[in-house]
């Protein structure tokens, strides 16, 4: 394991910023902290990198104990999200300076510096100063100066929140592709789902301090072991006990015992996981009247009131809805292909899935 964090804890007066954190990074992997504000995510980025010192626990780093180390010692190559560039100094020159400090030959920096400007598509912009670029291109080069040194381990604080959506998006796919190229173990701050599931191999769910659940990005979509991981990672309608009970239920499927009559669970389902018919069928659901239908690209978000007043929104493809000829005011029929309710009865939140 590259990076290995052991009951990490960290207060600011009455404030507890991480609280007995624990995980692993193997070599070589892109990992998430992944979390809303004041979740913790950026204090354990820092008292990785020994910005930060934290109150107990341990950080090892390339099976080295580094929770004593300076950071200069640490072997880390940071990313912040305001670039933190040297204005006064060329793309080359920025991506040179941490080498310039290690005295390395003046060949061998010029080597390095070729070969990052060449891997981050910044050679023809070699000489141009941060001012005469782009957003994205500054991020590009803060990234190339990370690099430079070969570090142990890559450490990114929210490196694209400066940036506007459509420069997000493409600097997402290009960090995994760099990722690709260089292999450098990397532990990336976000609380962005759609950024942590398009970059990285894993992702740590944070909030208040704790690690709620992690894993791989698509089995934590699929399998939140918590009501605040459902409702964090992704859009989902929250359905009470008696809308269960008002649905039209098929007597050879019926649905997990807990879910009818319990007064301390809740019911989750996922937008693209309701689908609208035109007609009853024979599966449970429940009839319903379309309030809102709003085009969204290839997709369409379409806005429902059931029976007991509970508004739930169905994410479909617009070809669907095209072919349904789906429009506000209608009535139709929408059931549930997956249901997940957790019971709050128990002393740890256990989680019912009900596929239909």
């Amino acid at each position: 394991m590259d990076i290995v964090v052991r009951n990490l804890s960290k207060r600011y007066g009455n404030f507890q910023a991480i609280d007995d954190v624990s995980f692993s990074i193997p070599g070589g992997q892109l990992v998430a902290l992944l979390g809303p504000s004041g979740s913790g995510k950026s204090t354990i980025l820092r008292a990785i990198a020994g910005l930060e010192t934290p109150d107990s626990g341990s950080i090892e780093l390339v099976g080295e104990d580094a929770t004593n180390l300076p950071t200069q010692r640490r072997g880390i190559g940071f990313v912040f999200q305001h670039f933190a560039l040297f204005r006064h100094m060329t793309v080359r020159q920025n991506v040179a300076f941490g080498l310039e400090i290690q005295k390395l030959p003046k060949t061998e920096i010029k080597e390095r510096v070729d070969e990052l400007l060449d891997l981050v598509q910044l050679t023809a912009f070699a000489e141009r100063f941060p001012l005469q670029l782009s957003g994205g291109q500054r991020q590009r080069v803060a990234l190339a100066r990370a690099l430079a040194p070969k570090p142990r381990v890559l450490l990114l604080d929210e490196p694209f929140g400066a940036l506007d959506s459509k420069v997000r998006e493409e600097l997402r796919l290009w960090l995994r592709r760099l990722h690709d190229e260089s292999h450098v173990t990397s532990l990336f701050v976000t609380h962005d789902q759609q950024e942590a599931f398009e970059v990285c191999d894993q992702v740590v769910v944070l909030n208040k301090g704790k690690i709620e659940q992690a894993g791989p990005p698509q089995e934590l979509y699929e399998n939140p072991a918590s009501p605040f991981v459902t409702e964090f990672l992704g859009q989902v309608n929250i359905l009470r006990p008696e809308t269960i009970l008002g649905m039209d239920l098929d007597d050879e499927k019926p649905l997990p015992v807990p879910i009818p009559g319990s007064n301390s669970g809740t019911i989750y389902v996922r937008p693209h996981d309701l689908e609208i018919c035109r007609t009853r069928g024979d599966l449970p659901g429940w009839p319903a009247l379309i309030r809102r239908l709003t085009p969204l690209g290839w997709l369409a978000r379409v806005e429902l009131t059931l029976p007991d007043g509970t508004s739930v929104h169905v994410q479909i493809t617009q070809a669907t809805s095209r072919e349904l000829g789906l429009e506000s005011g209608q009535e139709v029929y929408v059931r549930p292909r997956d249901l997940k309710f957790f019971d709050h009865t128990t002393e740890e939140s256990g989680v019912v899935n009900y596929v239909i």
